[in-house]
C-alpha cells in the first residue's frame, strides 16, 4: 500500500511539474504574442500615416522606382 501512495505521490510531483513549465512556455508565449501585436500596430500606423489620400491627385512620377 505504501509503494501505491509512494508512486501516486511521484506521479503527481511529476505532473505539477509539467504544469508548471506550460505555465511558464504559456507565459513567455502571450508575452510574445503582445510584443508582435504592438510591432504590428506602429506598422500598420505607419503605413496609414504614410499612404495618399483616396481623394488625393497623385503624380505618376512618384511612382517610378528610383533606379530608373
Amino acid at each position: 500500500m505504501e509503494n501505491r501512495l509512494t508512486e501516486l505521490e511521484l506521479k503527481l510531483s511529476l505532473a505539477e511539474d509539467h504544469l508548471q513549465a506550460l505555465d511558464r512556455t504559456i507565459f513567455r508565449q502571450q508575452q510574445q504574442i503582445d510584443l508582435l501585436q504592438g510591432q504590428l500596430r506602429e506598422m500598420h500606423r505607419r503605413i496609414q500615416s504614410n499612404s495618399p489620400d483616396p481623394g488625393e491627385a497623385r503624380n505618376p512620377r512618384d511612382e517610378i522606382p528610383p533606379h530608373y
